[in-house]
């Protein structure tokens, strides 16, 4: 482990409270007439009833941060998604953006999204980055792209864009998207399909890249070891998504997403090679408008089930697994960001079940995304104008 982040702002405790750890799961479904397919699928058992964690902001003022990823020597990167990259050091400094970035369609949902590093970062200085790239026409996309930190830490270098989903379409919303590297190297990526009516039903064609869990090489192409089927895009992994916001491996190396749902039916699932997650013609939700989705279907053969879903939703952002000695008892448990459900969501996992859920930090803020640093406690960024990096401690 390395050593902790030194905090430079007012500890503050915020605890859950026994109130309000039952309100989540007291609130009403928006589709009451829906149903699970199997016990445990929604509304587990509630966890962890007045509970307290201890926050302390690392770093504050961030313009609408997006996602994080940890440097070897404890420091952050950290995305902004009017396009800047920063990173917030030790002492919560926050730097300068890093020059050399590529332009972003900041609008909406749109703008400079995830960032990882692997654990090579300090022989090759090599990051990667997901953004909503302007395209010809008003239309946009997203992209991933790749470049070196310079040795002072002040500008990207030899910048390559090594992943364009297609097609781009004209909207601000449902860019996806999580950047994840698997035990072999390659690079998940998760898109979204666009939001709008018509690239909505994209999320089923697998001869375009909306709706879908991407797999490519760390610089481009499709990854060795996808799916292959017949007319669809070789970087595909798994298809029929929605707006994955939220990606981590899990324990044994798998990949495990979750996706927002409409009005409900937000999902946790592990995309698996080649499978069909269900969007939109399957759902746990419904229609902004109030009215079923397509033929108001939750079920249909050929189509994967999620391992959970919510009604009402947490509009999901960033995950992690918990492998840290800070919390013992959250070992192998799930960490999600809720936006609409403004709260660190927790949930127990029994092989490929729910066993439990918690949410902390109720009402705080929209968090974007969940870190687990190196020294074992747990980073959540805050969402808006006026973001934060927070650090959690029991």
């Amino acid at each position: 482990m390395k050593p902790g982040i030194t905090t430079v702002f007012t500890v503050l405790v915020l605890a859950t409270g026994c109130a309000s750890a039952k309100d989540f799961n007291a609130a009403p479904p928006n589709a009451p007439d829906q149903h699970p397919a199997f016990a445990g699928q929604t509304r587990a058992p509630v966890l962890d009833q007045g509970v307290a964690l201890n926050r302390k902001v690392i770093a504050k003022g961030l313009n609408s941060p997006w996602g994080m990823d940890q440097l070897p020597d404890g420091r952050y990167l950290v995305t902004e998604r009017p396009g800047n990259l920063v990173i917030v050091g030790i002492d919560g400094a926050v730097s300068r953006p890093v020059s050399g970035m590529p332009a972003v369609a900041y609008g909406g949902q749109g703008g400079l999204l995830d960032v990882v590093v692997r654990d090579d970062f300090d022989a090759t200085r090599r990051v990667w980055w997901s953004y909503a790239e302007p395209r010809a026409g008003g239309r946009n996309a997203t992209a991933v792209a790749t470049g070196t930190l310079s040795a002072d830490d002040t500008a990207m270098e030899n910048v390559a864009v090594i992943f364009r989903q297609q097609p781009a379409w004209n909207s601000s919303a449902h860019f996806g998207s999580r950047l994840v590297f698997d035990r072999d190297g390659m690079l998940f990526v998760t898109t979204g399909e666009r939001s709008l009516a018509a690239p909505r039903q994209l999320a089923q064609d697998i001869s375009t890249d909306l709706g879908k869990v991407i797999r490519i090489a760390p610089d481009g192409g499709a990854a060795p070891g996808n799916p292959a089927m017949p007319g669809g895009r070789p970087e595909i992994w798994s298809y029929g998504h929605r707006n994955l916001q939220s990606a981590a491996l899990g324990p044994n190396g798998r990949l495990w997403t979750v996706e927002h749902g409409p009005r409900g039916g937000d999902e946790l699932n592990h995309p698996e090679a080649g499978r069909n997650y269900g969007w939109p013609v399957i759902t746990y939700g419904i229609n902004y408008n109030g009215q079923p989705i397509g033929e108001g279907l939750t079920q249909q053969n050929g189509m994967e089930q999620p391992v959970y879903y919510w009604d009402p939703v947490i509009a999901p952002s960033g995950m992690a697994f918990y492998d840290g000695d800070v919390f013992p008892d959250w070992r192998g448990s799930v960490l999600i960001g809720g936006l609409a459900g403004q709260a660190l969501v927790r949930l127990t996992l029994d092989g490929d079940r729910v066993t439990g859920e918690a949410r902390y930090l109720q009402g705080m803020a929209r968090i974007r995304d969940v870190d687990v640093a190196r020294d074992g406690t747990v980073m959540v960024l805050s969402d808006g104008a006026g973001g934060a990096m927070i650090q959690l401690t029991p």
